[in-house]
This record gives structure tokens, sequence and C-alpha cells, in this order.
């Protein structure tokens, strides 16, 4: 290790133990703080209000049977549902409301506390006293207001509404006027009577309130991200009081979480049947659409109909076709019987009719028959004239049967016709009425599903409200976890009131070293001026001890003077032997009262116990202090040789008169022979005084007569 890691090492070392040792000389102080703080801790311990921790766990509970009251709606895709958020449960469970709740059930805004000689403890399972409110819940729910009283007897009491106060008598179960109402107290019998002459103080607290200081209290908190696990913990200084109130939260989270799902199925099953109603009416007037629609147009089965009107019409069209061609045939027939002027041989099997056809064949025969005479004989032949008059009554009685049943086939196919436009007018519309018919029937359908649909979830709602269960399944109710107080912990007080009895003295010992800027012993100094000498330090002196220090002394102030002594005799030896000689010793400072004066007396008399002549010069002519030190019944003013006995350095320096023998004061102090020269009258301009030629004169003069 280099010789510079070496020294900035046991500097390092040096610096450590001066700041152990600048808190270690406080230790009384420390001790001090330490014993303090412990009281104060103790006297905490002793009357701070114990408190005990009580927890409870639930687990919160998924629907996986009945389901949610809004689960019946599932199916429609109308409603989301889920697994139950434990998140928002945990909100739930913290509501306000359900505070609220709680405090209205355990009546917590009322609270009856016995008044000790420091402290006051609350009673609350078994109190002494019974109160009843005479008020609206209204008024009760808002009130801030507390009272005193103090039993007296079995039959009265005392009442006032301020501690200092004068107390009033009252009796139990009379009325007393309240600012929030009357209030009637009756004893709890077999317990007030232990209560008797000691003051209870009753306070009544805003519900919503107390609610919120409970709210803040009780931790709700869930183990783990997919834990369905709830813990809920309550420090209190009544375990039956933190008991009552875990369960009865738990308690009341459960019955509004069924009260609402029953709420809910209510609602549902009322809108269940408002709509009921609405589709069985719908449905009703559905089905007289479809009456009304039937007998309008006369059909039953419109697709059975519609097939019998097509094949009815299909044997209707081809009749109409035969009826047709039979009437183009009677026609043509009429028009050639009409048009025969010769006589030619008419067609036969034309028509159906049998008259006809006789009647045509008869006719052909006849002109058959005149066409075979005329070969052999004149259309004046009697016989041929006979056939004339016979041909010409058939072609009348013929063209009268054409005639005739030319009509019939002609009010034959108007008639088919006719039939053919209604069949085919059926047939036609049979597609609209289908669809007005099919729009019915599926608005027939769709309101008699929906009707269904309804009456079926209407049961599922009242099954699934009368199998409603709570959210949460509680697993552990509500328990003591120690039945020692958590609260106040006394390890942990007394240690922390240890540390801060130690960490408060240090605080201030820290703070006053960081603020402190003065130099208070020799490595502190040496520090700060590291190429500078520094010859010893003076100890801090208290008022008893005496400023100057005397022959043969073995004081701390006489020793470190003497280390000073041989420090500085060591230093003016070396320097004499370079300059030659070099005894005067000047003493100053930056501002008054740090010790100028004290250390070069001292160190005069210390110089003079080695029978070395020694002169102790004052110019401190701003502010002489010298004369003090000279002054007590172990001083002796030897007779002063000067013409002028008042005469210092001040007059010496203004008079040009004055040698310095007749500034200078020979004294015998405490055996010790020493030469004094005051600083004389405070001059107007000492700074200008002391640049005067003579103050070198002056030393030039003494250093050569004084050791």
């Amino acid at each position: 290790m280099s010789d510079n890691a070496q020294n900035l090492s046991k500097k390092n070392s040096i610096d450590l133990k001066e700041i152990i040792n600048s808190y270690t000389i406080y230790w009384k102080w420390f001790i001090l703080s330490v014993v303090t703080a412990l009281i104060f801790a103790f006297i905490y311990i002793r009357y701070a209000t114990p408190k005990f921790a009580v927890k409870t766990e639930i687990q919160i509970l998924e629907d996986k049977t009945s389901g949610s009251e809004l689960d019946v709606f599932q199916d429609l895709g109308l409603l989301g549902g889920g697994k139950n958020n434990v998140e928002d449960e945990l909100l739930i469970i913290n509501s306000r409301s359900n505070f609220i709740q709680v405090v209205k059930e355990l009546n917590l805004n009322t609270k009856i506390k016995v008044q000790g000689n420091i402290i006051e403890s609350e009673l609350y399972s078994n109190p002494p006293v019974n109160l009843s409110f005479i008020a609206a819940d209204s008024i009760l729910n808002r009130a801030d207001f507390e009272f005193f009283i103090t039993i007296s007897s079995s039959t009265t009491f005392g009442y006032t509404e301020e501690e200092d106060k004068p107390i009033k008598i009252f009796a139990f179960g009379k009325n007393i006027p309240t600012p929030i109402g009357d209030i009637v107290i009756t004893p709890n019998v077999g317990v007030f009577e232990n209560y008797k002459d000691r003051r209870l103080h009753i306070s009544v607290k805003p519900i919503e309130e107390v609610a919120q200081t409970y709210r803040k209290k009780i931790i709700v908190s869930n183990p783990g991200e997919f834990s369905n696990i709830v813990n809920l913990s309550l420090e209190d200084a009544i375990r039956e009081k933190a008991v009552n109130i875990l369960d009865a939260l738990v308690r009341i989270y459960n019955k509004n979480a069924v009260d609402d799902k029953q709420t809910i199925a209510d609602r549902t099953s009322n809108f269940i049947d408002e709509r009921i109603l609405d589709i069985a009416s719908d449905l009703s007037s559905v089905d007289q659409s479809a009456q009304d629609f039937k007998t309008e147009k006369g059909v039953t089965d419109i697709s059975a109909e519609a097939n019998v009107n097509l094949n009815v019409g299909v044997a209707n069209q081809q009749e109409l076709a035969n009826a047709r061609n039979q009437l183009n045939m009677a026609s043509s027939m009429q028009q050639l019987v009409e048009q025969q002027d010769t006589y030619e041989i008419l067609p036969t099997n034309i028509l159906a009719d049998p008259t006809i056809a006789s009647t045509t064949e008869r006719y052909n025969q006849l002109v058959l028959e005149r066409k075979r005479l005329l070969k052999s004989s004149n259309e004046k032949n009697p016989v041929i004239v006979n056939l004339d008059q016979q041909i010409a009554g058939l072609k009348s009685s013929l063209l009268s049967s054409v005639s005739t049943t030319v009509n019939n086939l002609g009010l034959t196919v108007n008639s088919l016709s006719g039939q053919q436009a209604r069949f085919n007018s059926k047939i036609y519309s049979s597609p609209a009425n289908e669809r007005a018919l099919r729009d019915i029937t599926r608005q027939q359908q769709t309101t008699e599903s929906l009707y269904l649909y309804l009456l079926q979830k209407r049961e599922e709602a009242q099954i699934t409200a009368a199998s409603s269960s709570p959210k949460s399944k509680v697993i552990d109710r509500a328990y003591s976890v120690s039945k020692f107080p958590v609260s106040p912990k006394v390890s942990l007080i007394y240690l922390v009131s240890f540390i801060l009895g130690l960490l408060i003295p240090f605080s201030i010992i820290y703070t006053k070293d960081l603020l402190d800027n003065k130099v208070h012993n020799m490595h502190s100094l040496e520090k700060w001026v590291k190429n500078t000498p520094v010859l010893g330090e003076l100890p801090k002196l208290s008022k008893k001890e005496g400023k100057l220090v005397v022959k043969e002394d073995r004081s701390i102030l006489a020793e470190s003077l003497r280390i000073i002594r041989t420090n500085l005799d060591y230093l003016m030896k070396t320097k004499q032997a370079r300059t030659g000689k070099s005894n005067v010793i000047y003493v100053t400072s930056s501002v008054p009262g740090e010790g100028k004066t004290f250390l070069s007396t001292n160190l005069s008399m210390i110089l003079a116990s080695t029978n070395k002549k020694v002169l102790l010069i004052g110019a401190d002519i701003r502010n002489p202090k010298l004369y003090t030190f000279f002054t007590g019944s172990d001083i002796d003013k030897m007779t002063k040789p000067s013409r002028n006995k008042d005469a210092g350095l001040t007059e010496y320096l203004y008079d040009n008169t004055l040698e310095i023998r007749d500034i200078v004061n020979p004294m015998l102090v405490h055996r010790n022979t020493i030469d004094v020269i005051y600083s004389g009258r405070i001059p107007p301009n000492p700074a200008e005084l002391l640049m005067s030629p003579r103050i070198k004169e002056l030393f030039g003069q003494v250093s050569k007569t004084y050791d």
C-alpha cells in the first residue's frame, strides 16, 4: 500500500473516530432521551385502547343451476350471461348502502361509554340502560348529539348535556326532552346496579358518518386473481362487536342479493304476464282475420281447391275445344247447304247429330238417283221432277236442322267459355289468396309460438324465483384471529420508542453539526490549514475555573499551554537559526471574543514560569480587555517607574516624549514576574495609529530586551 493510501486510510479512521466521539460525549442525553421515549411508550400502551382482529371468509358462488332471473331470455340472445365478477362483488360488499344497513341493524350509531379516570370504555353487549328515541327515523339518522347520565338510584338518574354543567334528576321511563326529540331511558335490570354513581357518556352520531367510518376500517380483499374467495377483516376494541359487524355485513350482502333476484324475478314475471295478455289479444285477432279471409274468399283449403279447379278447367277447356270444332263444322255445313244451288253430294258424318246424318244420307241418295236418271232422261221427267221436289224438301229440312245445331253449339261454346273464364279466374287468384292466407297463417303461428314460449318462460321464472340462492357461501363465520389484541403492538412500540429516543438527540446533534461552521479542535483546523503548522489547542473552561494559570499548575489548561510553549519554542528556534533573533509573538483573530487576550495572557504566564523575561503588549486598542486579567488579590502590581502611571500603547504612539519604560507595568502574578503594556485609552483612529513608525521602533527595542 502506498504512503498516500495509508495516509488516506489513517485520515478516514481518524475522521470516523472523531465522528463517533462527537456523539458519545453526549451519552447522557442519549440515555435521557431513550428513557423518556420508553416512559411515553409505556404511558401510551397503558392507556391505548386495545383492538382485536376479527376475520371472516366467504366464497362467491356461480349461478350454474338456476341461473339469473334474466337468464330466462338467454336463448334469445338479448341478454348476456356469464360468471360472477369477483372484483365487482368486492365493490358491492364494500358499498355504502350495505354499511348503512349494518349500522341500522346493529344500532351502531348509538354508543354508551363509561368514564374512567383518564379514558372511556364502550359498553356494547350488556349496557346498564336501554334507550328509546321518540323521533322520526329521518331525524335520528342525521342526529349528532351526546349527553351524560349518572345512575343515582334504582329509580332515578342524573342527566346533563354538557360534562361540566349541573345535572338534572329524572326518573327511569320518563320522557326527556332533547334537541333530537324525547328520549326514554330504562334500566337494564341486573346490570345497572354495577354502574351506580358512575358517569355514562352516551353519543348519537349520523348513520352515514358511522357507516363511512366502518367502511374504511373493514378490509375486503381477494387472495388471488382467479380465486372466488373473499376475505373480510376488521380491528375493533370490542371483539363481539367486530364479529357481529362482519356477520351482519355478509348476511345483508346475501339478503340484498336474494332480494335483487326476487325483484328481478317479480319484474320478469309481471313483464311476461303483460306480454301474455297482449299476445293473447293479438292471437285472437289473427285467428279472426283468418276466419274472415276464408269466409270472404269462400275457401277452406286453397291448395286442394286450386288442384280441383285446375283439373276441371282442363276438362272444360277440352269440351270447349270440341264444341268449337263442332260449331265450326256445323257452320261450314250450314254455309255449304245454303250455298248449294246444284245437286251435289254433301259431306256426311261431319256432325254428330244422327238426324242430320240420316237426312244428309237420304239427300245424297236422291242426288245420286237423279244423276243416274238424267243419264237416260231429262229434267222434265216427272220422276226427276219428283226427285227434285224431294231433294228440295230434304235440303230445307237439313238446313233447318244444321241451323238449329249451329245455334245449340254456339250456346254450348258460350257456356263453356264462361265456365272456363271462371275457372281461370279461380286458378289465377289462387296464388294471391294462398300468399295472403300464408301471411295470416305465418302471423298466427308466430304469435302462437311466442304465446307458448312466454307461458313456458313464466313457469321457468317462477321456478327460478322460488329457488333463488345467496351469492356467497360462508366458509368461516366471523372469528377472532387471536385471543390477544393486535393493537397496540407492545414490542414494536417499545422498539420504535427506543429508536426514536436515539434518533432525536442524534438528529439534534447532527443538525447542530451540519449548521456549525466553527472550528472546535485542532484536527478540524488542520483539515483547513493543511500546510500551516498548528501549535496546539486549549480546552473549554467552565465559569468556576480561573482565567490565569499559576506556577506549577497541573490543570488541563496549563498542560495545553505547555504543549503550545514547547512547539512555539521549537518554531522560534528554527526561525531564529535562519533569520537571527526572532522572539516577537503575535496573537490575533478575525472577530472579537475568540480568546486573543486569554491566550496571550496565559501563554505569557507559562513562558514566565520558566524564568523567562516576558513582555505582554495589549495591542487591541479598539476593544481593550487586557486589564481585566490582572485584577485580584493574587496579583501584585509593582511600583511603576514611569512618570505617567496610566500611560499605555496608545499614549506611547501619540506622545513621542514617552519612552518604553514609561508604559511598562511590572507584575507579580501567582509568583510569576511579567511586564505588561496596557492598550491605553481608546483612540478615534486605531487603525491609522497602529500604522505609526513608533510601533516598529517599540517592537525592535523590546525584542532585544526580553526573551
